[in-house]
C-alpha cells in the first residue's frame, strides 16, 4: 500500500481547517431535524468548502493559491453568519459558540498570514 502524502496534508493551516470542520460536524449533531437540508447542510457545505479550497490550491502556482486562499477565507465569514443564525435560533449556547468563533478566528490569521507570505 502506497503511503504517499501530499504537501498540504501537513500544512498547519490545512489541519486547522479539519479541526474546524470536525467542531461543525459536531455542531450541526444537535440541530433540529428540520433543519437537515437548510442550515445544517450548509454549515456542513461552508466548513468543508475551506478545507477543500486549501487542499486544491495548494498544488497550483502562489497566484492560483492565493485566489483558493481567498475563497476559503469567505468560506470562513460565511461560517461567521451560520454560527450567529445558529445561536439566535438556540440550536448552539454559548460555550459552541465561543469555541467556533476562536476557531474561525485562529484559521482566518493562518489564511491571512499565508496569503501574505505568498506574496513575497
Amino acid at each position: 500500500m502506497n503511503n504517499q502524502h501530499f504537501d498540504f496534508e501537513n500544512s498547519k493551516v490545512y489541519q486547522k481547517a479539519l479541526e474546524y470542520l470536525d467542531l461543525v460536524y459536531k455542531m450541526t449533531k444537535k440541530f433540529p431535524k428540520a433543519e437537515l437540508f437548510s442550515l445544517t447542510d450548509q454549515f456542513k457545505r461552508a466548513s468543508i468548502s475551506i478545507c477543500l479550497n486549501i487542499a486544491e490550491g495548494s498544488g497550483g502556482s502562489k497566484v492560483e493559491f492565493n485566489r483558493f486562499l481567498k475563497i476559503a477565507r469567505r468560506s470562513i465569514r460565511e461560517c461567521v453568519a451560520i454560527t450567529e443564525i445558529s445561536h439566535r435560533q438556540e440550536f448552539i449556547g454559548n460555550d459552541l459558540k465561543e469555541q467556533s468563533r476562536s476557531s474561525r478566528s485562529e484559521l482566518s490569521k493562518m489564511i491571512t498570514g499565508l496569503i501574505k507570505s505568498l506574496k513575497r
